[in-house]
């Protein structure tokens, strides 16, 4: 892989962590001295992507803002690492009127026309609409695709199944992605299912499975540009799982008591270890490393403030923008 490759796929995972620490910090700041979820100027569930930032790195590198993303609860990063506008997604965040969606959809519910970007609360749902997103690309003789973006959980619900099914049985060009973060919320995988590569599942349907063992940025670039370039060429869709990493909880707020792994968390951070790889080949030194980070913090936090300055949705305009 090329230096210019290595540099930006580092540069968006220190993006994605920076924009998660600042919301964490933002979630956080007005919800004490006791925790209420409804408090505070982001209320609501708050599912943050730490640790999970290799998959939308390696994915949304060999995307363009032409292909479509849909994207689960859990969906910062893959909106950020496939160019979501961040002042706009932040509002949105913030329940702000300079959102993406006008401040209706919070964080679990992000709509992005401009990159055809989208998530949802539900668990699979994203895995039918990229179906139809694909479709229209191949019936319009295109070469863009979908990617959809789900939880290992989800591989067990029937959407996931009926989606791979109708996409293998129509060549369409979308590639699916779940990503193993080993909790369905607090339930190991191991005790909900009856596979221990959801990869495997793929050759049910006539369609490549690879897994991605060790949450490596360039491993799951490797594997994802092999998907994309299937999809692009016309020859149907991928599954790929990736191993991946839960720093935090399921969501802010989350005790954690279910975990047994929280000791040895962060000698697993992906972040970290690829700065040391990328040290060790020569791409990064300290001032490279001070400049990413500073660019980021500028960015993230322009946006912050940003989201602050927008207003709050008036009262009035409540069935505003509710339907089309």
């Amino acid at each position: 892989m090329d230096t210019a490759t290595r540099l930006e796929l580092y540069r968006t995972m220190v993006l994605i962590r920076t924009f998660e620490e600042a919301i964490l910090r933002e979630y956080h700041a007005d919800k004490k001295p006791v925790f209420d979820i409804g408090a505070g100027a982001i209320p609501g569930e708050m599912h943050l992507s730490a640790g999970q930032e290799p998959v939308a790195a390696g994915v949304c590198a060999h995307l363009t803002v032409d292909d479509a993303v849909t994207a689960a609860h859990r969906p910062h990063h893959f909106a950020i690492a496939h160019g979501v506008d961040l002042e706009r997604m932040t509002a949105e965040i913030f329940g702000r009127v300079d959102g993406l969606g006008k401040g209706r959809g919070g964080h679990m519910h992000l709509f992005d026309p401009d990159t055809h970007f989208s998530c949802s609360g539900i668990i699979a749902e994203g895995y039918p609409p990229a179906l139809g997103q694909a479709l229209a690309f191949q019936r319009r003789g295109t070469d863009r695709i979908a990617v959809a973006v789900a939880g290992e959980g989800a591989a067990n619900q029937g959407a996931f199944h009926e989606s791979l099914n109708l996409a293998a049985l129509w060549k369409l060009p979308v590639v699916f992605v779940i990503e193993d973060n080993d909790w369905g919320i607090s339930v190991p995988r191991s005790a909900s299912t009856c596979v221990t590569s959801n990869a495997v599942r793929a050759a049910g349907y006539g369609i490549p499975g690879k897994r991605v063992e060790d949450n490596s940025v360039e491993a799951v670039y490797e594997v994802a540009g092999e998907a994309v370039a299937r999809a692009r060429a016309g020859e149907g869709p991928s599954l790929i799982e990736v191993h991946t990493l839960r720093l935090w909880g399921h969501f802010e707020g989350d005790a954690q008591a279910y975990r047994s792994d929280l000791e040895g968390l962060p000698g697993r951070d992906p972040l970290p270890t690829y700065e040391r790889e990328l040290r060790t080949a020569g791409v990064l030194d300290d001032d490279a490393v001070k400049s990413v980070a500073a660019e980021a913090s500028e960015r993230v936090e322009a946006a912050i403030a940003f989201a602050k300055r927008s207003p709050e949705p008036s009262p009035e305009s409540a069935l505003e923008h509710v339907f089309a």
